[in-house]
């Protein structure tokens, strides 16, 4: 059976939050992107601490891929809590014109400023953070309409500060995403895990399927038997996550020699079918955490 997943990963946070710093007094606003899934674990605590009064915008990204309902509970309740937020998906293109309104919006009293010294047509500039691999890049190439972000989907692809100018009056300053050092809570670490904002050449896959199971079956029990033709939920009760995830390999023909189940490929495969959206719209967070 496999053991638990890692509870500590190293990153450039240091560099990160000297660069941060250096540059916070070159923009107006800051743009965090957080992942839909997983809002409250793709938030890195140490953001807000270094940005400190400078006005923010949240944008709950890859939207297509989250369940809709809890969505629109975690913006409602975002935008409760004095902050703005939005739901965008650079797949869909949901929420991308509602972008610069809100932040003209935002800096609404700026503008105004700006507008009675004569400088109405000054650009705007914001700078873009966030966790790897919640879609910063991709975000960026839409708004701006080239290709100037490099974007693959994996994380750890921005190393560097790049500025990207846009038609919509906002040049955005993409910085690399980073994780903190540590992670107090292991389902923080498990849900990064999950979603692939953590490389998966530096944990135990079968770990990290093991607890996207353990989120499903309580979750979104339904898809689950749905999508791997598992019957009723309630069969399972006396079953435990890792008998169930041998179930779902079984049911797949991944076998090898001996009967036993290959659980390698079995892990690489919920995951890979998590990420692409082929079990639903998911969300493994629920908005009162």
């Amino acid at each position: 059976m496999p053991t638990e997943i890692i509870q500590w990963f190293p990153g450039h946070m240091a560099k990160t939050r000297r660069m941060i710093t250096e540059h916070l007094k070159q923009v107006d606003v800051v743009i965090e992107i957080l992942d839909a899934r997983i809002p409250y674990s793709s938030h890195n605590p140490e953001i807000m601490k270094i940005i400190e009064q400078k006005p923010m915008i949240t944008l709950l990204n890859k939207a297509s891929l989250a369940d809709p309902d809890k969505t629109a509970r975690f913006v409602k309740k975002y935008t409760a809590g004095n902050r703005v937020c939005l739901a965008t998906d650079c797949i869909t293109g949901e929420g991308m014109n509602k972008i610069a309104p809100v932040i003209k919006e935002v800096l609404s009293e700026k503008l105004k400023r700006y507008e009675e010294k004569g400088m109405s047509g000054r650009k705007l500039r914001a700078m873009v953070v966030g966790i790897p691999n919640v879609g910063k890049s991709s975000l960026i190439n839409k708004i701006s309409g080239n290709k100037k972000a490099k974007v693959e989907n994996r994380p750890g692809v921005t190393v560097d500060k790049q500025w990207v100018s846009t038609t919509i009056g906002i040049d955005l300053l993409d910085m690399p995403g980073v994780l903190w050092p540590k992670f107090d809570d292991r389902a923080v670490g498990e849900n990064l895990a999950i979603t692939g904002a953590i490389k998966d050449s530096v944990l135990e896959i079968e770990a990290i399927a093991l607890a996207l199971v353990s989120r499903m079956r309580n979750m979104y029990p339904a898809l689950l038997c749905e999508r791997y033709k598992l019957g009723e939920i309630s069969q399972y009760d006396e079953t435990d996550d890792y008998e169930l995830f041998r179930i779902i390999g079984k049911k797949r023909g991944f076998l090898i020699s001996g009967g036993e189940i290959n659980e390698e490929r079995t892990a690489n495969m919920l995951l890979d079918e998590f990420r692409a959206g082929k079990l639903g719209r998911i969300t493994i967070e629920k908005v009162n955490e």
